[in-house]
């Protein structure tokens, strides 16, 4: 009796991870120590004129945890504005002053993304 109970509940756990990592994958609901609580990224404009952009293509961002954190660490330089679109996994940063590949992979790698491609726009 007591091997049915434990097998009982181990598979509601599991079913339990399941449809939550299914939601995960999606980019629904709070992961990556998200959820309702996680910081918003800065709706970020520039205020000098644009002189070029960039596509940035990440791997590893599934909800808007991911693409507040990413908006947040590019967002921090100045002449610079960055939007996230998870499903195209995929940021672009405008600038209004210069900023080097190398800079903004290293802002996305610090915190745990992977950069695969970074493509500078020439309008």
């Amino acid at each position: 009796m007591g091997t049915i109970i434990i097998i009982a509940v181990l598979i509601v756990i599991v079913a339990a991870a399941v449809i939550s990592s299914k939601k995960h994958f999606k980019g629904e609901g709070g992961c990556c120590g998200g959820g309702s609580d996680s910081v918003p990224s800065q709706d970020k404009k520039l205020t000098e004129p644009k002189i070029g952009e960039k596509h940035v293509y990440i791997e590893g961002m599934h909800c808007n945890n991911c693409k507040n954190s990413i908006e947040n660490a590019i967002n921090k330089y100045d002449g610079v504005a960055c939007h996230v679109f998870l499903k195209k996994k995929m940021a672009v940063v405008e600038y209004s002053t210069e900023i080097s590949d190398d800079k903004i992979r290293n802002a996305i790698e610090f915190i745990d993304f992977k950069v695969t491609k970074i493509e500078t726009v020439n309008d």
